[in-house]
C-alpha cells in the first residue's frame, strides 16, 4: 500500500525552505509592528522639541552611540526570548525619539509633509528592489558583510569629524553614500534571511530595521537640503 501525499514526509530541503519562509514572515510581521513605537516617538519628540544633541553635539553623539549600542547588545543577547521583541521595540521608540529633530526641521518647510512623504515612498522602492534582488540573486554575497561594516565605521567617523568640521558637501556626501551603504546591508541582511543565514527573526528585523531607518533619515536629509521651501 502506498502512503498517501498526506502522510509522506517533508524533505530535508522542503524543511529548510519552510524554517526559512517562517524566519522571513516573522521578520516582516515584527518590522512592521516596529513602526508603531518608531512613528509615536517621532510625534512625541516633534511635539517636545526633542534634541539630544542641544546641549553638546560632540558629547551628544557619543551618548547616542552609546544607547544605541547598548541596545543592540541587549536585544541579541535576549533574543531567544519575548524579552527581545520588547527590547527591539523600545529600541525603535528610541529611533523614533531621535528622528524627531530632523522632521521637526523639516516640517519647518512649506513642503514639509510632502518632502517626508517623498522619503517615505524612496525607502519604500529602494525596500521593493532590495527584497526582489536578494529573492532572485544566485550569487553569494556572505562576503558583503566584512566590507559594508568597515564602510559604516567610516560613515560614522565621518559624521563625528562634521560635527566639528560643519561642511555642508561632507554631509551631502555622507547623506548619498550612507544611502548606498544601508541599502547594500538591506540586500544583504535580506539575503542572509532567505538563504539560511539568519535563523533568529528577532536579529533580522533589528538588521532590517536599521537600513531602512538610516535610509529614509538620509534621504530626508538630502530632500531637505535640496528642496526644502521657506518661502
Amino acid at each position: 500500500m502506498q502512503p498517501s501525499p498526506m502522510m509522506t514526509p517533508a524533505s530535508p530541503s522542503q524543511t529548510i525552505a519552510l524554517a526559512q519562509n517562517r524566519v522571513l514572515r516573522n521578520t516582516y510581521a515584527l518590522l512592521a509592528l516596529s513602526m508603531v513605537p518608531t512613528v509615536l516617538g517621532a510625534w512625541i519628540g516633534v511635539q517636545m522639541k526633542f534634541d539630544f544633541f542641544q546641549g553638546s553635539p560632540g558629547i551628544g553623539f557619543i551618548a547616542f552611540l552609546a544607547i544605541a549600542f547598548g541596545f543592540m547588545f541587549a536585544i541579541e543577547k535576549t533574543k531567544n526570548s519575548g524579552w527581545g521583541v520588547a527590547l527591539l521595540l523600545g529600541f525603535t521608540f528610541f529611533m523614533g525619539l531621535m528622528l524627531s529633530r530632523m522632521l521637526g526641521v523639516v516640517l519647518g518647510f512649506r513642503n514639509g509633509a510632502s518632502l517626508i512623504g517623498l522619503a517615505g515612498g524612496g525607502t519604500a522602492v529602494i525596500f521593493a528592489v532590495m527584497a526582489s534582488f536578494a529573492a532572485s540573486t544566485k550569487r553569494d554575497l556572505s562576503g558583503m558583510g566584512k566590507v559594508l561594516f568597515i564602510g559604516m565605521i567610516m560613515l560614522l567617523v565621518a559624521a563625528f569629524a562634521n560635527i566639528f568640521l560643519q561642511l555642508p558637501a561632507l554631509m551631502i556626501a555622507i547623506s548619498v553614500i550612507a544611502v548606498g551603504i544601508f541599502s547594500a546591508f538591506l540586500l544583504y541582511d535580506l539575503n542572509r534571511v532567505m538563504t539560511g543565514g539568519e535563523t533568529n527573526y528577532i536579529s533580522a528585523t533589528l538588521a532590517v530595521y536599521l537600513s531602512l531607518y538610516n535610509i529614509f533619515a538620509n534621504l530626508l536629509a538630502l530632500l531637505g537640503i535640496f528642496g526644502g521651501d521657506r518661502d
